[in-house]
């Protein structure tokens, strides 16, 4: 008996759904022949070789949708088996409830967020065409691969698919294909309640090539759609196919009862509908046989590398660097270019640390090509501009205009860095990353060598008043797991803070100054500790009282009320501590050296106190704000809050006095 691949996908999704008693069945069961005929027609892959460099890429946008991933995964000779599959949504699978990056072979990315997958195609496709632009030559496109999203009606909804799909547009992505589940059904009920835009005409606006109202269960107009977007690379394609939900489930099917859970009398119906006799998990040899393309990914993979090895003898040099930059190698003396700028930075008057990265940028960018990014339309005020041609007019420039779009350019960046080939940043205001922090969130989830910048980071910024004046963003950002988030208080703990984010595997901040600040690290004995998360920036001549915790601007103030008691006999250490998460990586003996137990610790930061209380005894030891900022000229702001040398002094010397009349 033969049965179709879309119909084998739909007994697998729905056996893991029903298996684990809890997923979504709905998004397979009406998807599965539109995924069918891709991944055995037109998707490139190689199931023996996930990580193969000139794959196509495939994103699940609806990633509630996972189920048929997996499926797809096992049956096309992926290193996913049944027993995997039987694992489905259990602790420690390979088959989580929602795609993750790196815990399955052949996943190129998490999703579930809605459009959040979206936007990560977007950055990968952006990827493709950049490295095409750069390392292609006549005769040897070594890159050269599409990129494939599937979004159902949830990701159309949210804002981030607007920002993506806008940005996909002015580049011109016209490898990027969205397969539009288009089914008309959300959790909630039919979608025409709430999703009236007219979806087609918005992507037409957006400068797409729209292929629409396409029966997502007819083979032949499935591939005839498919071959048609890909008859074409000007414009990325965007696909309707009019589907129904649970297919083969008649009690549920079109309706968003099939979206989550069923009963086991609609299972019983699908298998009816398919006519399948054969257990749950159980598919014959002979039909996996002939679902797994393992042979036909080995002979693309093989054309590939024949393709490859001409283009290493022809232009060994352009070989060289883009095989570097594919396996995330740093070039030769890389460290020296390092040194080079804190030998430039010697001697350097007050600047803003927003300009100590700019500077950074202008001399990292000729030694390390693969960095590439922008801003969200504050290119000079988050001082992210590189020596290079903006990307939108020469797809081998590095400088991405992303436009207002924080979101957007966040996703697209995990995009980038999930292609591979790139580290990408981008920078917009500290406050401001409320708009991007899911795409932040996922960064951390997969590990993605990310680089964030957000400048104009505390009440210092001054006259824009409250709305721009960030208070509880950094506590929110040091919140999130595998997040590396620097402060830096000078140009050299700036260069510091990019050396350590280039080699981290996984995303990081970096919190930055509109207003200038003195530079004193150099000046310090201990400057080179600085890497290593919090360091002692300034020793007092006498035994200390108390140390002083601080990060960013008001290091210097930390130091500027330790050299003012120290007038007074009064020995206080300053410590600057750039990085949080990089100092409780350190050894215990390192952290009790920076910070011994027994001198009352202090800790000065223009922002929520909550990142504070596990450094310090008492809240009113911590000098920070619990309310919103007020608009004024930025000195005088923060004096209103009391970040002001002779207030602090006073308060501190107050606590001082205070304890030792309780000592014994």
């Amino acid at each position: 008996m033969r049965f179709r691949f879309s119909d084998v996908l739909r007994i697998l999704s729905a056996d893991q759904v029903q298996n684990a008693n809890s997923g979504h069945v709905g998004m397979p069961l009406g998807f599965a022949d539109v995924l069918a005929v891709l991944w055995s027609k037109f998707y490139k892959h190689n199931p023996s070789q996930p990580n193969w460099f000139n794959r196509d890429r495939f994103v699940l946008s609806n990633g509630h949708g996972s189920a048929i991933w997996y499926a797809l995964l096992h049956l096309t000779g992926y290193d996913l088996g049944i027993e995997d599959l039987k694992q489905f949504r259990q602790i420690s699978s390979r088959t989580p409830g929602h795609p993750e990056y790196g815990a399955t072979p052949g996943i190129e990315s998490t999703s579930g967020p809605l459009g959040l997958g979206l936007a990560m195609a977007v950055g990968m496709a952006m990827a493709e065409k950049s490295l095409a632009a750069t390392y292609n030559r006549p005769g040897h496109c070594v890159v050269d691969h599409r990129t494939f999203v599937c979004v159902g009606d949830g990701c159309l909804m949210e804002g981030v698919s607007h920002e993506a799909v806008a940005i996909a547009s002015q580049f011109g992505l016209g490898k990027l294909v969205v397969l539009w589940d288009d089914n008309e059904v959300s959790i909630d009920g039919p979608t025409n309640h709430w999703f009236g835009e007219a979806t087609y005409d918005r992507f037409r606006a957006y400068g797409f090539k729209v292929i629409e109202s396409v029966d997502g269960h007819d083979e032949a107009a499935i591939s005839q759609a498919i071959q048609l977007a890909l008859s074409q690379d000007q414009k990325p394609v965007l696909i309707g196919f009019r589907t129904k939900i649970g297919w083969g489930m008649p009690s549920v099917e079109g309706t968003e009862k099939a979206h989550g859970h069923v009963d086991g009398t609609a299972y019983d119906q699908l298998r009816q509908t398919i006519k399948w006799p054969y257990a749950p998990f159980e598919v014959p040899e002979t039909l996996r046989d002939q679902f797994c393309q393992k042979q036909a990914g080995q002979k693309y993979e093989q054309s590939w590398q024949q393709l490859w090895q001409s283009y290493q003898q022809a232009y060994p040099e352009l070989a060289t660097e883009l095989n570097r930059r594919w396996n995330a190698q740093v070039p030769q003396n890389f460290d020296q270019v390092f040194a080079d700028m804190i030998e430039q930075s010697s001697d350097l008057a007050d600047q803003a640390t927003r300009k100590s990265l700019h500077f950074c940028w202008q001399q990292l960018k000729p030694h390390y090509p693969e960095l590439i990014g922008g801003s969200a339309d504050l290119t000079d005020s988050t001082g992210t501009a590189l020596p290079s041609m903006p990307l939108h007019e020469d797809s081998t420039g590095s400088l991405i205009h992303f436009g207002v779009r924080e979101f957007g350019m966040y996703a697209v960046l995990n995009g980038l860095a999930l292609h591979g080939g790139f580290v990408p940043f981008a920078g917009t205001f500290l406050v401001f990353s409320d708009y991007a922090k899911p795409a932040l969130r996922l960064a951390a989830m997969m590990k993605l060598r990310v680089l964030w910048v957000l400048t104009h980071d505390s009440i210092g910024v001054g006259e824009d008043g409250p709305t721009h004046q960030p208070i509880e963003q950094l506590a929110m950002l040091r919140s999130i797991p595998n997040v590396q988030v620097w402060r830096p208080c000078d140009r050299y703990e700036t260069i510091v803070a990019l050396q350590q984010a280039i080699a981290y595997q996984g995303p990081s901040c970096f919190i930055l100054s509109r207003q200038k600040l003195p530079q004193r690290s150099l000046l310090q004995p201990c400057h080179k500790q600085a890497k290593l998360g919090a360091w002692t920036f300034y020793e007092p001549t006498v035994s200390p009282s108390g140390i002083i915790i601080a990060t960013g601007s008001e290091v210097a103030l930390a130091h500027d009320v330790a050299l003012a008691l120290a007038q007074k006999g009064i020995g206080l250490r300053v410590v600057s501590m750039p990085c949080e998460a990089v100092f409780l990586q350190q050894s215990q003996a390192y952290q009790d050296q920076v910070l011994p137990k027994g001198p009352i610790r202090f800790a000065i930061e223009a922002a929520s106190p909550v990142s504070w209380f596990r450094w310090v005894d008492d809240p009113n030891h911590i000098f920070a704000i619990s309310q919103f900022g007020q608009s004024g000229p930025g000195s005088q702001v923060m004096a209103s809050f009391g970040f002001h040398v002779s207030t602090i002094m006073q308060k501190i010397e107050n606590m001082l006095t205070l304890r030792q009349s309780k000592d014994p």
